[in-house]
């Protein structure tokens, strides 16, 4: 069984409070992207323990890697027989993109298929919510108003299938505990709900990233990167998360060559 576990970015991410157990509640939009982690599952009965391969990206395999603990929370509910779970990474880490919820969140996706679990979207929800905050996103996997700690979910109409996104990931990683040292949480000016109804242009005087301010003044390459998409006719651009990656939507395709000569790792991707 193969499967294809997508990134995300986020459109506007405001850090509103933060609850007396230190996690810190957000307003954001959570956008699919497509760029992929390719999955496979096999089984592997003869063997006692699950084993997990990780090719592409540079990654180690640590037991507490997602599509382990993904494994071990249907094994231990469901007695599931042991299995060999290949990643092949392509989406970057530290990257504010969420490639390894989404390697999670698929991983049970397609452990509930293999096995005949029959869990519902609602019930794998309420599963990859006991991996992390950003999991559950990744079950049905569309756009999405995520507040609280990013696990209670609303509709948007938000739709940028017209539209060329390019994502550009500089030679940094991000851990999301750094990215949160320097926050200061605050309510939102504005309702993001509202501007998103907004022509795509004007965004960029309303829908802001809290983690942008502090991570740019330790990073300032980031802050170029976003600077040279709007020079190259970006309508939007902004970090995703707590970065490193910054994305770009433009209303046509475009040549960013420039980009390969600051060094960048980019993808331009129609969708």
């Amino acid at each position: 069984m193969i499967s294809f576990a997508n990134a995300k970015i986020n459109i506007g991410l405001n850090i509103v409070g933060k609850r007396a157990d230190g996690y810190h509640l957000l307003e954001s939009v959570f956008y699919p992207f497509p760029l992929y982690d390719i999955i496979e599952i096999t089984s592997t009965e003869s063997t006692a323990k699950t084993t997990l391969e990780i090719t592409g990206l540079h990654l180690p395999v640590e037991d507490n890697n997602l599509c382990l603990k993904a494994f071990r929370l249907f094994s231990e509910r469901f007695s599931l027989p042991t299995v060999h779970i290949h990643l092949h990474k392509q989406i970057p880490y530290g990257a504010g993109l969420g490639g390894g919820s989404s390697d999670g969140a698929f991983v049970l996706k397609m452990l509930n298929e293999k096995f005949d679990i029959g869990l519902s979207a609602v019930q794998l929800e309420e599963e990859a919510a006991k991996l992390g905050a950003d999991c559950p996103f990744f079950i049905q996997n569309k756009p999405r108003y995520a507040e609280g700690i990013g696990m209670d979910f609303s509709a948007v109409s938000t739709d940028l299938s017209d539209k060329f996104l390019v994502l550009v990931k500089p030679q940094i990683n991000i851990a999301t505990a750094e990215a949160y040292q320097h926050i200061v949480p605050r309510p939102a000016k504005e309702d993001l709900r509202e501007v998103l109804r907004f022509p795509i242009q004007d965004w960029k005087f309303y829908i802001k990233n809290d983690f942008e301010e502090s991570v740019f003044e330790k990073y300032p390459i980031i802050r170029e990167i976003k600077l040279a998409l709007y020079a190259q006719g970006a309508i939007y651009a902004s970090m995703s998360g707590s970065g490193s990656a910054v994305y770009g939507i433009f209303p046509k395709p475009v040549d960013l060559t420039v980009l390969n000569d600051l060094g960048h790792v980019y993808y331009p991707i129609l969708i």
